[in-house]
């Protein structure tokens, strides 16, 4: 999975300079959008003078905001567009490296049971999950590096938090505390998952097996094997479905209720008048995208079951092959 790309001197490349350019333009993003978030603080206080004190601000004032926005937001759609399409490529690189490494221990790896899944659909569906997670993650480590500063001497503006009074540093302790409870809270409720996920792709592959083998044996995948295989592929579904149906109502829960927490924690703030609406804005810009950030295994986890899923698939597959190799052979990731 991971010796084969980065570890390849044929791919050094794609792996170690592709990597280099993604953490560059992801970093080129994180501080367009610090800017932004600066913008946000003097626009909405324009925006209240003028609502405040009639004449104050010219149209031609508010419109050179306009343009403002227009043009680092138009600078940050460039970078995702370039660095999505780039990403993708990089992705395929990567999925070429493992397929290039099975096949080419394709004598012994002809002898494992399910091969042909793993080549085909896990590698794929690897290269899916990576792209769906990789620049993400590294989103948040870059915006968390960025926001966390800002918001910690935004929290100087901050006189006191509800029921706990006067802490230094207050937002940041709020936005780390919630996001651990949550991700605590997500990882207990949603601990069989990934069982569940591989127990998932295990019903399903011998069924699948099962017709493949009917299309050249007459005397397989008959009515009454096929009926016993896929009440197989039904009873793991429901039970995978009766525990998303408690994981669901716990993340949706936690993530609506999240909304309401930095309102919570700046009410006396906001009651006493302490600080302008540009400020305020900037408060809670900054507090979303630290709480995003620290929040990455909670928006993200139904992806990381999948991934972890066909991690342990993938790992059994290459230990299954080193000890087909012999050991002058292979080496599991």
């Amino acid at each position: 999975m991971f010796r084969s790309f980065f570890l390849d001197r044929g791919w050094i490349r794609w792996s170690l300079l592709g990597s280099l350019l993604i953490a560059l333009a992801v970093g080129l993003r994180v501080q367009i959008d610090l800017k932004i978030n600066d913008w946000f603080g003097d626009f909405y206080d324009t925006i209240q003078l003028a609502l405040t004190k009639p004449g104050e601000v010219t149209f031609e004032t508010l419109l050179g905001f306009l343009w403002t926005f227009a043009g680092l937001a138009g600078i940050s759609i460039l970078v995702a567009v370039l660095l999505q399409f780039f990403l993708r490529h990089y992705i395929f690189r990567w999925r070429t490296a493992m397929t290039e490494f099975y096949v080419g221990h394709w004598p012994q790896v002809r002898q494992i049971e399910g091969a042909s899944q793993r080549i085909q659909e896990d590698t794929m569906r690897f290269a899916q999950v990576a792209e769906s997670i990789g620049a993400p993650f590294l989103s948040a480590v870059f915006t968390l590096a960025a926001f966390l500063p800002l918001l910690a001497g935004l929290s100087a503006h901050v006189t006191d938090l509800p029921w706990l009074g006067s802490i230094p540093w207050s937002l940041v302790w709020l936005s780390l505390a919630w996001s651990v409870f949550g991700t605590v809270l997500l990882a207990v409720v949603g601990i069989r998952l990934p069982g569940l996920e591989f127990n998932n792709q295990k019903v399903e592959a011998a069924y699948r097996k099962e017709l493949v083998l009917g299309e050249d044996f007459h005397d397989r995948a008959e009515p009454m094997t096929l009926v016993a295989l896929f009440a197989d592929v039904r009873k793991n579904y429901f039970i995978l479905f009766r525990n998303y149906l408690y994981f669901d109502v716990a993340r949706y829960s936690y993530l609506q209720f999240s909304v309401l927490i930095p309102y919570i924690a700046l009410g006396p703030t906001i009651v006493s008048g302490a600080v302008t609406l540009g400020l305020l804005q900037q408060i809670l810009r900054a507090f979303d995208r630290v709480q995003d950030s620290f929040q990455f295994l909670v928006n993200s986890w139904s992806t990381i079951v999948e991934m972890l899923s066909i991690y342990k698939r993938l790992n059994g597959f290459e230990k299954r092959l080193k000890d087909l190799a012999g050991e002058g052979g292979l080496k599991a990731t």
